[in-house]
């Protein structure tokens, strides 16, 4: 019996992800990207990682979400690098790329622009010295929990303290009283107080919050600043703290082993990537993709904007029900794309209608972690890339466009927003978002909607810290089980009023999309709303 090449054991693994026939994939995965055979970024995440630990091989998680035919990509895998230590605790570190930015952005419009807070609500008997030692063990996991911040005189450093467990403080009567949301109070409150709970001098930007709600159920709170984690990073612990609750409330040993830090990750990062980073001519050339594009996608309808971006911020649900969840999930297997694509090219349609535009760029969250030692190390390592939908085509077409589109635009994953918009020649603005006004992130795929842990149920839920980033931010929050997206706006561009009609054609969009056969035009879908106009400022 032939041994298998290591080509065909990652192309084995990569059906088995992606839930397609083996003997067909290398057909198709020799002309075509990852993400147009259905492979989303829970699939890729879950290669990249069975890669690592089956084959010992390295899979870059950018190039396997980006443009390049899947077989191209698996060919170019690497040995996992071996791990390099990163310097001791104590000593002085450059900021990562990511901290330096949320430090910046902290500074410029205060620590709301920056606190994030993921809770879960618990049902079940909570046993708080299980909870305590479990802190304490991802603490001494994860040295991003024990990042400390100062100011030297040429700039921001930071610190690894030796030891510091995640503090655990008791919120006595957040969400109590009243007829509302007792978690959204509970969010409230924590967002009111975001400066004293993550601007401790000397010690990590970074809390959890327990607090009890109705019927015996607590919220345990995980409130952190940008520069320490992003959402990847905030799912990871999340699922690492109830894995290592369960072996707590079992009486099994916790994992205390140091994980790679970002430092030594982002080594091992670089060394897994043939030929290093890519080349500044081809960023140059992504970059030149998206010229005539609009720079700027006005949703203020006419009004003037503040003369400076406020970040200040509000939020909507927007619910779905299940049929129209099936519908998106059948819609996105005909096209052979994931079921995210639908959901990001039913809101650039909606967006596009709304402002009277054709082709528009949406800046898309992703995660810049190359290999498996990245994806499970807390950091800061997220970015927003401008992605270039056009609205044109038959429906399938237009899928498959945004599929290929979003793969296109990881090229910029490491430039930031300012490096990319000086790329483009576009002139600095303070009173919008550089590029990207509007966003999308599918974070469905990060963690699921429950999780069991001895005989506690947690299930998650997001919170809003009073803060936005973007004109209209729309994520993906479940899917599955009771579909949820969330619709975050700055109300000094899009009033309430326009906002709710805005998710309303989101829905109409979405709907639209899932009804139509493969071929109709997109441009047949929808009308554009009354009064819509094309504000838009073209890229040089």
């Amino acid at each position: 019996m032939l041994t298998p090449t290591p080509l065909e054991e990652l192309l084995d693994l990569a059906a088995d992800v992606i839930g397609c026939d083996r003997r067909a994939l290398p057909a198709g995965a020799a002309g075509s990207p990852f993400i147009t055979l259905g492979g989303g970024l829970a699939q890729a995440v879950r290669l990249q990682a069975r890669a690592g630990r089956q084959l010992g091989l390295a899979v870059d998680l950018a190039q396997l979400l980006g443009p390049a035919p899947l077989a191209d990509v698996l060919a170019r895998a690497v040995p996992v690098p071996a791990a390099v230590p990163g310097p001791p605790a104590g000593a002085v570190r450059a900021l990562l790329p990511g901290q330096r930015a949320a430090l910046a952005a902290e500074r410029a419009a205060g620590a709301g622009a920056v606190c994030r807070v993921l809770s879960a609500e618990l049902a079940g008997p909570l046993d708080a010295g299980a909870l305590r030692r479990v802190l304490a063990a991802l603490g001494a996991r994860h040295e991003g929990l024990r990042t400390v911040f100062a100011d030297v005189p040429h700039g921001p450093v930071r610190r690894i303290l030796a030891a510091c467990a995640p503090p655990l403080v008791t919120l006595e009567a957040a969400g109590a009283g009243g007829g509302g949301d007792p978690v959204a109070a509970v969010h409230g409150y924590l967002a009111a107080r975001a400066r004293q709970l993550v601007g401790r001098p000397g010690r990590p930007p970074l809390v959890f919050a327990l607090g009890r709600l109705a019927g015996g159920a607590h919220l345990l709170s995980f409130v952190y600043h940008d520069a320490v984690a992003d959402s990847w990073s905030a799912a990871l612990l999340w699922q690492e703290l109830l894995a290592d609750y369960d072996r707590a409330v079992h009486r099994r040993p916790l994992v205390r082993g140091l994980r790679p830090g970002p430092d030594t990750a982002g080594r091992a990062a670089v060394a897994a990537r043939p030929g290093g980073l890519r080349a500044a001519g081809e960023r140059a050339e992504r970059a030149e993709r998206l010229r005539g594009f609009p720079a700027a996608v006005d949703l203020a309808e006419g009004a003037p904007r503040p003369a400076v971006f406020d970040v200040r911020g509000e939020r909507l649900h927007v619910g779905l029900d299940v049929r129209l969840r099936d519908a998106a999930d059948a819609t996105a297997r005909r096209a052979g794309v994931p079921h995210g694509t639908v959901l990001l090219a039913a809101w650039a349609l909606a967006v596009g209608r709304r402002a009277g535009l054709e082709r528009l760029l949406v800046g898309c969250e992703v995660p810049r972690r190359a290999t498996a030692a990245l994806l499970g190390t807390p950091a800061p390592c997220s970015a927003t890339v401008p992605v270039g939908c056009e609205l044109e085509g038959g429906v399938d077409y237009f899928l498959r466009g945004v599929a290929c589109a979003f793969s296109e635009a990881l090229g910029c994953a490491d430039l930031d927003s300012a490096e990319l918009a000086r790329e483009l020649g576009v002139r600095p603005d303070r009173s919008r978002p550089v590029l990207t006004p509007v966003t999308f992130a599918a974070r469905d795929e990060l963690l699921p909607a429950r999780v069991r842990a001895g005989d506690l149920s947690a299930r998650f839920h997001h919170g809003h810290a009073g803060a936005v980033t973007a004109d209209a931010a729309l994520t993906v929050l479940r899917w599955r089980e009771d579909p949820l997206l969330r619709l975050e706006f700055a109300p000094a561009v899009l009033s309430r009023s326009r906002a709710v009609r805005l998710a309303g054609e989101l829905r109409g969009a979405l709907a639209a999309l899932t009804a139509a056969s493969p071929h109709t035009p997109v441009e047949d879908l929808l009308p554009a709303p009354a009064g819509a106009r094309g504000l838009a400022l073209p890229l040089p």
